[in-house]
């Protein structure tokens, strides 16, 4: 008998202790590595990990351990800002170092952040064949071959990857795909700032935070594009498979606001500005700027889970939305198919 019971002691001694292994191990956090820390989001993502507001818990189980610089000489920013938010992210406890490769050993999972898109598709293929599910910051790439390339990477080494813009997860734009004045959307008027760089296309380089907030409001399924550029004004309409509308007005003279107007059965009301929440009745309601929280809860929540929270298909088509509108201008603003110019960029 006291055998038998001393036997039976040990095998609960011994799950208890690995039960007490499997909880430690399920506390331990996933482990960020930074590639490219000139985009200011390095830092504030950090931040919002390491330090999680109380009411979001979703943003919790996540540590940035470790950073490459990157920069490219011919965009000046990125130098100036490597310099500027280095020391910032020293004091959040990221070991800062020149190898991306010490960067990969180090982490579980990867974010993207140079702003410098014609880097990305090299770096996500580094990060993705040591098999580490990765974030890519906007824009995900200065070329809709190279957005097409780095989702076909993602295949080949079987490990998940997504990039979108914080516009997409903006409480004031995600609140009208629901709104109680709008009911379903039928058409949408987004605008927005759109400077022109010599180093990426048009509209990859920041018109894409626009064009990301047209699609979080309508959805994908956009036929044909259309555009109509003048030096101070974009406008590019798109007409949806289902028959629906949407417009972009990119501004470059004049007063700058990033919104919309949506249209729908019910009504039509505005969206609200970037970071806000959108008014109901006409009042904004009372909640904390979101400016970066939203999109960093998302890349919280993929790391944790692998769960892509954007299909490849919509960012793919999104690219090719904006492709589309350069070969509308291209061609004296005729529409354009998105199809074809998917096509052709394979």
């Amino acid at each position: 008998m006291t055998k038998t019971f001393a036997r039976w002691s040990a095998v609960v001694v011994a799950l208890l202790v690995v039960s007490q292994s499997l909880v430690a191990d399920a506390a331990e956090p996933v482990r960020v590595g930074i590639l490219g820390i000139d985009n200011y989001q390095s830092l504030a993502f950090a931040q919002l990990w390491h330090k999680p507001p109380e009411d979001n818990p979703d943003l919790g189980g996540l540590k940035v351990v470790a950073a490459w610089r990157g920069g490219s000489p011919d965009i000046e920013e990125t130098l100036t800002d490597i310099e500027r938010w280095e020391p910032h992210l020293v004091k959040q406890g990221v070991a800062m170092t020149d190898s991306i490769d010490e960067v990969l050993n180090e982490c579980d999972a990867v974010i993207i952040m140079t702003i410098d898109g014609r880097a990305h598709r090299k770096l996500a293929e580094q990060a993705l064949k040591a098999r580490k599910p990765t974030y890519i910051g906007r824009p995900l790439a200065a070329s809709l071959e190279d957005v097409i390339a780095i989702f076909d990477l993602a295949k080949k080494y079987d490990t998940p990857v997504f990039s979108c813009s914080q516009h997409r997860y903006s409480p004031g734009f995600v609140e009208m795909r629901d709104h109680p004045e709008v009911g379903r959307v039928t058409g949408c008027d987004v605008y927005g700032g759109c400077p022109l760089v010599e180093h990426h296309p048009d509209f990859f380089w920041h018109a894409v935070h626009s064009i990301e907030t047209l699609y979080t409001i309508m959805g994908p399924g956009v036929e044909t594009v259309t555009r109509a550029k003048t030096d101070g004004t974009e406008l590019v309409t798109a007409v949806w498979k289902d028959g629906r509308i949407g417009t972009y007005r990119g501004i470059r003279n004049g007063a700058i606001k990033y919104s919309a107007l949506v249209f729908g059965e019910k009504g039509i009301a505005p969206a609200g500005i970037y970071g806000y929440s959108a008014p109901v009745n006409g009042v904004v309601p009372k909640t904390r700027y979101k400016g970066y929280e939203n999109v960093a809860t998302e890349i919280a929540k993929f790391f944790k889970t692998g769960t892509l929270p954007i299909e490849p298909q919509e960012t793919t088509e999104l690219f090719g939305f904006m492709e589309a509108a350069h070969e509308s201008h291209r061609r004296g603003g005729v529409p354009v198919r998105i199809e074809d110019v998917i096509k052709a960029a394979r």
